[in-house]
């Protein structure tokens, strides 16, 4: 029907170019922005993950930033820890020099003054480590403690433990079934789930050793989950990353209700933790304080007799043994800071790479689009 006053399929066009024309500016935001998804309006739950994701993402970036800071001072402690070790061998061989019978009253104040200069050298050194305002190895170092995860909502972050009964307490090596005084059972399971899905299960064995237990936790997993053992109560942790639970299911009698593991049928219990910390070892590496080179003080190490020299050498010789366990450890926290720094790195990727999979925009996909329109 043809009318003056209506024109439907001009009304068609208008809705086909005006549709068109919305299409367009959505296209033309993304390519602008590199965004599918830039506010809750685009899509108000993906938005709502993706910021989730970006807070973890800043708390990341804080607790790298953090690490960062205590390698580097931890780097500089040990610097200074084996420039010191250094000093000790030169005040050592000078000691050694001491202990001649041949040395005149002048030979030996030279010693003596050459002695005293490298003991001086040894604070300049250890006060002059300091990295950020902190010093781990001075005689009023401080300690670091650090944040090295950042799990900890009521969500995130559990842990579970098993209860202990009374009962023997067996080690790592002993049979998790079977041990004193209780009838072997196999076939007892431990289920393992997170946010609720299990993730694997754990079947005993008759001949399962503690360890082999803890090591078929992590496997079954993929690593996801991992459990230790406190020999002295023979209490189980289970440890991850987000809400953790463990349905045992044991096979319990009256022969082995004194079992020290896996919760022995009573439920287990899941105790929310906070975020993940790391404590840093400070050291006194000053001569003469209160730590390592205790031994190095004024009135012990002087080189006036070959008898005194005798002393001194043997005071020099527990200070390095000192320095160098000291230094070992210092090493040994040094090397899991890095390992947890390099982990925390690789995590901030992944993290960054899931918010850009849910909110970033196909550029290609986009500029062909635009072009279509």
């Amino acid at each position: 029907m043809l009318s003056v006053n209506t024109n439907y399929r001009a009304m068609l066009a208008l809705q086909s170019l005006n549709s068109t024309q919305e299409e367009m500016g959505l296209v033309q935001s993304r390519i602008n922005s590199g965004l599918k998804v830039a506010s809750a309006a685009d899509n108000g739950a993906i938005f709502a993950i993706a910021q989730g994701q970006r807070s973890r993402m800043s708390s990341l970036t804080s607790i790298k930033d953090g690490l960062d800071r205590t390698v580097a001072t931890m780097d500089m402690g040990i610097s200074a820890g084996t420039a010191i070790a250094e000093v000790l061998q030169q005040m050592r061989a000078r000691a050694v020099n001491g202990q001649s019978n041949d040395l005149t009253t002048e030979q030996r104040n030279a010693l003596q003054a050459d002695y005293d200069a490298m003991r001086n050298s040894i604070g300049q050194i250890a006060g002059a480590a300091t990295f950020n305002g902190l010093n781990l190895i001075g005689s009023g170092g401080a300690s670091v403690q650090l944040m090295t995860s950042d799990v900890g909502s009521a969500t995130s972050g559990r842990q579970v433990q098993s209860t202990v009964v009374a009962g023997t307490v067996p080690g790592l090596s002993s049979y998790v079934v079977g041990q004193t005084g209780t009838s072997v059972v196999a076939g007892d399971i431990t289920r393992l789930n997170l946010n609720g899905v299990q993730i694997g299960q754990v079947t005993t064995t008759a001949t399962m050793t503690i360890q082999q237990y803890l090591d078929a936790v992590s496997t079954a997993t993929g690593g996801r989950v991992a459990a230790t053992y406190d020999q002295s109560n023979g209490q189980f942790t289970y440890r991850a990353p987000e809400a953790v639970v463990t349905t045992n299911e044991l096979t319990v009698t009256a022969a082995t209700t004194a079992r020290s593991w896996l919760g022995h049928g009573v439920a287990a219990t899941a105790v929310t933790g906070g975020a993940s910390t790391m404590a840093v070892t400070d050291w006194d590496w000053t001569a003469g304080g209160s730590g390592a080179l205790s031994t190095v003080s004024t009135a012990a190490n002087l080189l006036a007799s070959a008898g005194s020299a005798l002393t001194t050498a043997s005071n020099l010789d527990t200070a390095i043994v000192a320095i160098n366990t000291q230094m070992a450890a210092m090493g040994s926290q040094a090397k899991s800071l890095e390992a947890q720094n390099s982990f925390i790195g690789k995590l901030r990727d992944v993290v960054e790479e899931g918010i850009s999979n849910l909110v970033d925009a196909d550029l290609a996909k986009e500029s062909a689009r635009l072009q279509s329109l």
